[in-house]
């Protein structure tokens, strides 16, 4: 029921409605003055619109007062326009920009709230700062980058053109073992998973054996899709100035081993330029982490050992369930090179320079060079030692295998030796050189394993070294 004060003071509203104004309301305000209009045309009760405004009666009360007072413009709130009791002082805001711009020019948004409060006593927060310095123009905002648009990547067509290899460290044994590394490769066209295996850590034996399962059961893949890991080849051999002095020098990379075992292979090297590039070996670490964790534990499979058997046990019945068919039938592998060791080839190869006694020095061991019918001595010969993952060596010269042993130890090595271990060195079978010439493939020469490096003492320069001279400051007469 709409009382006779309502009916002159909506007639007053309406004359005043009559005059042209601009006005600009937010949607809650204009909610609010379509409400009161509503219940001053008797549509509404008094609880019907505090229902809909969420607020009071009483504050209805004060709603409609003001409607019929000022009419939509009564619907704004009244602080609009105006500025914060709290705001910052216009002098402070000039001074901050003054002092941004130059006495303090260079310091980031935190030093200069720091250097601002313990220098010029005014107190601000680091947001205050950023805000002033915005407003002023003083602190340019670079403009958000546009997402880029991301398509999907289609699979290779053929089984062996490309794979994905990559390693996770895991819980696999949970709370039975040793925190553990699983070291894999999945085939891009089909999703099967190659090879796989545990490792303590991410290291290049890891991917080495790997791939040799990978190899000897189904060829060489054309490519390898990997992370920008260090033991990785780089996607290119320029040398810049990261580069050590010998690589500047030569004007090419160093290679690493896993650089050398894909060029001996003829694997093309593709290095991702982020997780989402190799998605597949991703996601596959995520099914893994499920399923094999839970297999290990039904194995009860408490160490690597077994950890690697249940693994090779599991692989078939996993690619069974989860690979996909290639879009073409033809295979992609490539065959192993012609005269191309495998034992040879998936170890650590180092170059090492013969001493004039056709030694060389391998981690703090001397081995002992035999001659041959070729050859009698290979002093200051550069030759290649391969380091196998069993502990044996073999030294190659100019592709030919060498006969060599292991040789007596020095007597700094005797010195550095303690009195339990035995000074005679372990025993060799070396094998006649000329048996090599007639092979098609260069054999391997067995060498002892090397025992373990000891520790090193140090080593302390001499009184008159030139190393140890230091210049002794002389008192002025």
């Amino acid at each position: 029921m709409l009382r006779i004060s309502d009916i002159v003071r909506r007639k007053e509203f309406s004359d005043n409605v009559s005059m042209k104004q601009t006005m600009t309301l937010n949607p809650q305000e204009q909610k609010r003055s379509k409400v009161l209009s509503q219940h001053l045309s008797g549509d509404l009760s008094i609880e019907q619109v505090a229902a809909l405004l969420h607020c009071t009666p009483r504050h209805v009360y004060r709603l409609k007062a003001r409607y019929l007072e000022q009419g939509e413009p009564g619907m704004i709130h009244g602080n609009r326009g105006k500025a914060s009791p709290r705001r910052i002082a216009q002098e402070t805001r000039q001074q901050i920009s003054e002092l941004a711009q130059g006495r303090y020019a260079g310091c980031n948004q935190h030093h200069v709230r720091d250097l601002l409060e313990e220098r010029d006593g005014i107190v601000i927060s680091r947001a205050s700062v950023r805000r002033i310095l915005e407003e002023e123009g003083v602190l340019k905002v670079p403009p958000k980058k546009q997402p880029k648009h991301r398509l999907r990547r289609p699979r290779y067509k053929q089984e062996g053109q490309l794979i994905q290899i990559d390693a996770s460290p895991h819980n696999w044994l949970q709370e039975r073992g040793p925190r553990l590394t699983l070291v894999g490769g999945i085939d891009d066209a089909t999703g099967k998973v190659v090879g796989a295996v545990f490792r303590a850590q991410e290291d290049q034996e890891g991917y080495m054996r790997m791939l040799r399962q990978v190899v000897e059961r189904d060829g060489c893949p054309q490519a390898i899709y990997h992370d920008r890991h260090t033991m990785f080849p780089k996607g290119q051999y320029q040398v810049d100035e990261k580069g050590s002095v010998g690589e500047q020098l030569e004007g090419t990379r160093t290679r690493t081993q896993l650089g050398r075992l894909f060029e001996q292979l003829h694997i093309t090297s593709i290095a991702a330029r982020s997780p989402q590039a190799k998605g597949r070996i991703e996601r596959l670490w995520g099914t893994l982490q499920d399923r094999l964790v839970s297999e290990l534990r039904l194995a009860g499979a408490c160490t690597i050992e077994q950890a690697n058997a249940v693994l090779q046990e599991y692989l078939p019945r996993f690619n069974a369930r989860f690979a996909v068919p290639a879009a073409e039938q033809q295979k992609g592998w490539q065959a192993v090179p012609a005269r191309l060791s495998l034992d040879e080839c998936f170890c650590v190869h180092e170059e090492r320079t013969v001493a004039l006694d056709n030694t060389i020095s391998y981690h703090s061991q001397r081995v002992q060079l035999l001659p041959t019918r070729q050859r009698q001595g290979f002093a200051r010969a550069k030759v290649e030692v391969h380091e196998h993952f069993d502990g044996q060596l073999s030294l190659f010269f100019q592709g030919q295998s060498l006969p060599c042993r292991l040789a007596p130890a020095d007597p700094v090595q005797l010195r550095q030796a303690t009195p339990t271990a035995s000074s005679e060195p372990a025993p060799v079978t070396s094998q006649p050189a000329e048996s090599t010439a007639t092979s098609s493939e260069p054999a391997a020469s067995p060498v002892a394993e090397v025992p373990p490096k000891p520790r090193s003492k140090g080593h302390k320069p001499k009184a008159g070294h030139p190393w140890g001279y230091r210049p002794q400051s002389t008192s002025s007469q």
